[in-house]
């Protein structure tokens, strides 16, 4: 059985010093799955997922022509529109970067950070949400009695872990994911792969990779970027 659609993409045009990265772009994404977008380096792949969670809106001259409409707390929303602010979208979606970014502050903290931009005070809470997403990210086990240590004194597949764990700690419904393995070891990027196809039964996920045999591990649908456009592999 098909499963219910996620995010609608129609007519998605995007250009960056007014020349197209992507045109007339429609696309479709399942929800509770995982979608890979592959292809080559260069070509916009990282761009895309911005268009997500409007993170591309630093970046000077660039412009965005389109429609974006994501199924959030079972309403369908123009993420562009007036209705959604951007804290409120990226609490939805949630991003992890290809190289782990913890805060230069302890495991505790970078998990609570987050609830705390919300105006979560309730210390029980906080601590509640923190431990369900660490278990979420396979991480609970490895720092429950380390809480309070410095997150830089994780390995590299455990900060990338806790990344993961700090974006589901907000509850998000999608996950975007820009080559979350390509900075660690085979054995660190098994753990993450398990991670996200567990993952997929709480929200949906995407997931840029470089990685073929990857994506034939996990995704449920891939997407090659091409000239401007997208096909499915």
């Amino acid at each position: 059985m098909d499963k219910p659609v996620k995010i609608r993409v129609e007519n998605l045009t995007f250009s960056y010093h007014q020349t197209p990265v992507f045109e007339h772009i429609n696309l479709e994404f399942d929800a509770h799955a995982i979608t890979a977008i592959i292809g080559p380096s260069g070509r916009g792949k990282s761009t895309f997922l911005s268009l997500l969670n409007r993170l591309w809106e630093s970046q000077p001259f660039a412009r965005m022509e389109g429609k974006v409409w994501i199924l959030l707390d079972g309403q369908w929303v123009d993420i562009y529109g007036k209705t959604l602010s951007k804290p409120d979208l990226r609490r939805k979606v949630g991003m992890v970067f290809q190289t782990p970014n913890p805060l230069p502050m302890s495991i505790y903290k970078n998990m609570a950070f987050p609830l705390k931009l919300t105006g979560v005070a309730d210390k029980s809470l906080i601590e509640e949400k923190i431990t369900a997403a660490l278990r979420q990210a396979f991480l609970w086990d490895e720092v429950k009695d380390r809480l309070h240590d410095s997150a830089f004194s994780l390995s590299g597949g455990q900060q990338q872990r806790l990344c993961i764990a700090r974006a589901l700690v907000s509850q998000p419904e999608i996950l975007l994911l820009d080559e979350p393995t390509s900075s660690l070891d085979a054995g660190a990027a098994s753990v993450i792969e398990d991670l996200l196809v567990r993952l997929k039964e709480r929200c949906t996920l995407i997931v840029v990779s470089h990685y073929l045999d990857q994506v034939s591990r996990i995704a449920d649908t891939a997407l090659k970027l091409e000239a401007r456009g997208f096909s499915p592999v």
